[in-house]
């Protein structure tokens, strides 16, 4: 998949996430908000040029590592975004593999924090088609 097929998808997952918690499907909500994050955070990666190797890339944890790597640790993201990505995803292993209740407070959090991280990478890094909007890099 290319940055713009991945940024769609991301923003997807996000509104998928927000219909969820909507209808109280805290666990489905975590679930979406993680992988539309997962998403925009391939699609950035992507679109900057990063020199990722393909393996890296294929797993969560290679994934959120040369995302830290690559535009946390560079600048060209806000740790906070690297924060969150983290936060989302143990929120989402303890709604799909632990079993504890999620919180409707921090579903909601993770809800806000997907859809935010997906503007924000969309916006830094892959434009919507048509744009004049240039990477930032």
């Amino acid at each position: 998949m290319n940055a713009q097929e991945l940024m769609a998808k991301a923003e997807r997952a996000a509104a998928s996430a927000r219909l969820l918690l909507d209808t109280g499907d805290l666990e489905g909500a975590c679930d979406r908000s993680y992988y539309a994050m997962f998403n925009a955070a391939r699609a950035a990666l992507i679109a900057s040029g990063s020199q990722v190797q393909e393996d890296a890339a294929r797993t969560h944890s290679g994934l959120i590592s040369a995302f830290s790597l690559h535009l946390v640790k560079t600048e060209k993201v806000s740790l906070e975004y690297g924060r969150a990505l983290n936060k989302v995803e143990d929120l989402r292993l303890i709604a799909d593999y632990k079993g504890d209740p999620i919180e409707p407070e921090k579903a909601a959090w993770a809800v806000d924090q997907a859809q935010e991280f997906v503007q924000a990478m969309r916006k830094m890094f892959v434009p919507e088609a048509g744009s004049n909007t240039r990477f930032r890099q």
